[in-house]
């Protein structure tokens, strides 16, 4: 997290050998948004059971597409349980959690407002990480500070009067910070998660892009020279003016006729100009998944089900001992001891 003070907590021990988290009192401003004055959803990735080294990666990736505001480095403990993590959510500003699991048949994603709910498990079909998309393109763009800013979401298919994808659709556009399309920067505006929702066969894609603009008519190489201020090669050139006329230096489009277009408002960076065309490019960064919303719980990862997908909605929820967790008395003082503490120092990232 940007702030460590604002976000972190100072803890001790109680008689009872358990651990309370006193959060610092200081200004909250690290938590809400300067311009729209909304709470910064923020969110924990994590998982309660030991994943395969690809599921591992795949939680290292869905981290990164969440920064910046994540707990990038947060490293849970065998001994943690759901409980620990909420002890730790509140003086953080934590308002969501995605736990993936893995088991025998089957790999699933919950994602979870916090501290009372609802929870939504999906479950992940097919998933590609981030490095495999990478290996399958020519030129895979990942500049530096392309998570410094947090993505925009665009959800498709989703209008349709069920209530498990109404909330589907509320707990996505809440998982991100909003903006208002007054004040926002362009520059900020790197990244985008679509999902698309298929009707017919009940699936989500879900897609992670990064977003670029290039000037409508304007070749690669001309492009690069302006963006890199380097002198390029024109021994084999007649004329300096070959370098832009030339068959196989200006006559690039890249498509500009088939990308969509805008008109910018503001300059961008030093080739974008204000007043002028560019076309919207997205380059695909992962990781990539294909899931199936199954079941909608009322609380967090408990209480009573709203939908689920093998249509049992009347009784509560009694999987993976999650309501356990909910039962912070039930828990013996060797599970607690320090698991708060462990998660705060690996989460000061």
């Amino acid at each position: 997290f940007a702030d460590k003070k604002n976000l972190m907590g100072r803890f001790k021990n109680n008689k009872k050998g358990r651990v309370n988290v006193k959060p610092i009192a200081k200004n909250n401003q690290a938590n809400v948004d300067h311009v729209t004055g909304d709470k910064i959803p923020k969110s924990f990735v994590f998982s309660r059971t030991k994943l395969p080294g690809s599921v591992k990666q795949l939680q290292m990736d869905l981290r990164k597409l969440m920064l910046p505001y994540t707990a990038l480095s947060l490293k849970e403990k065998k001994r943690n349980t759901l409980r620990d993590f909420l002890n730790v959510s509140g003086p953080m500003g934590v308002t969501h959690f995605l736990m993936l699991k893995k088991t025998a048949s089957a790999l699933s994603l919950r994602v979870a407002r916090t501290p009372q709910g609802p929870t939504l498990t999906f479950k992940i079909h097919q998933y590609s990480l981030a490095s495999d998309i990478a290996q399958s393109q020519t030129r895979p763009r990942c500049p530096p500070d392309l998570f410094k800013n947090p993505p925009l979401i665009v959800l498709s298919g989703f209008g349709t009067q069920e209530l498990h994808l109404k909330l589907a659709t509320i707990m996505f556009q809440n998982i991100f910070p909003a903006i208002d399309i007054n004040t926002v920067k362009l520059s900020t505006c790197q990244r985008l998660v679509l999902l698309n929702y298929n009707k017919d066969t009940k699936l989500i894609d879900f897609r992670h892009y990064s977003i670029r603009l290039q000037p409508v008519g304007v070749s690669r190489k001309l492009r690069n020279f302006v963006q890199t201020h380097k002198a390029p090669d024109l021994r084999n050139l007649q004329d300096v003016s070959d370098f832009i006329t030339k068959a196989g230096y200006g006559s690039e489009s890249e498509g500009d006729e088939e990308a969509a277009t805008v008109t910018l408002s503001s300059d961008l960076g030093r080739v974008n100009k204000g007043s002028t065309k560019s076309a919207v490019k997205l380059q695909e960064i992962g990781p990539r998944m294909t899931m199936q919303l199954v079941r909608v719980e009322e609380g967090l990862c408990s209480g009573g089900i709203i939908f689920s997908e093998d249509g049992n909605v009347d009784g509560k929820n009694k999987q993976d001992g999650d309501e356990e967790d909910a039962a912070s008395e039930e828990e013996s003082e060797e599970g607690e001891e320090g698991s708060e503490e462990d998660m705060d120092e690996d989460a000061e990232d």
